[in-house]
């Protein structure tokens, strides 16, 4: 007697979700985005108080609502970017890092020197007669209108290059290979596929939203982009590969054991790597505030994108391709370049 086999049907959509759901970090990082939202229309007044008109000029709770509508973009992303990674055997880049106790040491001496590299560069850039030095040379992403000179521009990315990605790495170089700070790819042509369909995605986005790149002669592009790549590359870029994917991203998942934790984590590192921006006014204990927490509800989505693709490969270099150097710096960039060298 043969048995009739039990027909299953395949999972509904609430029951992947519902384990995700159950990660208190997950509601702990919308009880934060819901505070600070909050805490922005309470104290944000009419305008914000910030150095861009972008973000000045239109009514406070304007300005709040189209930076929440970033993380819808953010989490499509990472929905692309599970469907292409779901059935990769991807290593555990938490098993990279020896044990919990060593990625507390190593983490806390990590966010020790990078306070104090932040502190390093406010006084460098401010000594020098620039604008002090963050992850983002005063004008990226947010124009601010605040004159800048080729040389502020050559120092930033010179500084940060140095101070947050080649010290670090040369220091974890020591202890670990290329590949436990997941710098060498476990599957390219898997990688490959990824960067190119997020590359696609985000250029289509960030050319919809600023298509002054556009607007450029052929001459202003030519030199201009490669200009503008090899300068944010060395200035934004590869900081954030070292500093945020190759070092903090696992331990923060070494430390947790938990994807979503790991991910808001570098979220929120990333954002508050941003506090020097030129936007960004600290002339009031009120400003001050205000500009921390628009870091925060800015750049943690982007971040915590740059940390989730990080983990989905295990390796460090897609964000790069995919997210970062290409769209939105070039794109975006390549224009306010172009005025700083007199490009014409």
């Amino acid at each position: 007697m043969t048995e009739t086999p039990i027909a299953t049907r395949p999972p509904r959509l609430a029951d992947r979700w519902r384990p995700v759901l159950r990660h208190r970090s997950i509601w702990l990082a919308v009880a934060g985005w819901a505070l600070v939202n909050l805490a922005l229309l309470a104290f944000g007044g009419g305008h914000l108080p910030f150095h861009a008109s972008t973000l000045a000029d239109p009514p406070t709770a304007g300005v709040v609502a189209q930076t929440d509508a970033m993380f819808l973009e953010v989490f499509a992303l990472m929905g692309v970017v599970h469907l292409l990674t779901r059935r990769r055997r991807v290593p555990d880049i938490a098993a990279r890092v020896p044990s919990r106790a060593v990625a507390a040491r190593e983490t806390a001496a990590t966010i020790g020197y990078g306070v104090l590299a932040m502190v390093g560069g406010y006084l460098l850039g401010r000594a020098l007669g620039y604008h002090a030095f963050g992850f983002h040379l005063d004008g990226m992403v947010v124009r601010t209108g605040q004159p800048v000179v080729p040389a502020e521009a050559v120092t930033w990315a010179v500084y940060n290059v140095v101070a947050y990605a080649v010290v670090p790495l040369v220091w974890f170089r020591r202890r670990y290979t290329s590949e436990q700070l997941n710098l060498r790819s476990a599957d390219r042509r898997a990688d490959l596929l990824l960067v190119a369909v997020v590359l696609l995605i985000e250029s289509t986005v960030q050319l919809s939203l600023n298509h002054e790149i556009l607007d450029l002669t052929g001459r202003q592009v030519l030199l201009g982009a490669p200009l503008t790549f090899v300068l944010s590359f060395a200035g934004t870029v590869l900081p954030t590969m070292v500093f945020v994917a190759c070092i903090l991203v696992p331990r923060y998942l070494k430390l947790t054991r938990s994807v979503p934790a790991a991910v808001v984590l570098g979220g929120t590192t990333y954002a508050l790597l941003h506090l020097p921006d030129g936007w960004t006014t600290f002339h009031s204990p009120v400003d001050a505030v205000l500009s921390t927490l628009f870091v925060l509800l800015f750049y943690t989505g982007p971040g915590m994108f740059k940390a989730f693709i990080t983990i989905r490969s295990a390796n460090a270099w897609t964000h790069v391709w995919a997210y970062h150097a290409i769209a939105p710096h070039t794109l975006m960039d390549t224009p306010m370049f172009v005025r700083i060298f007199g490009i014409r």
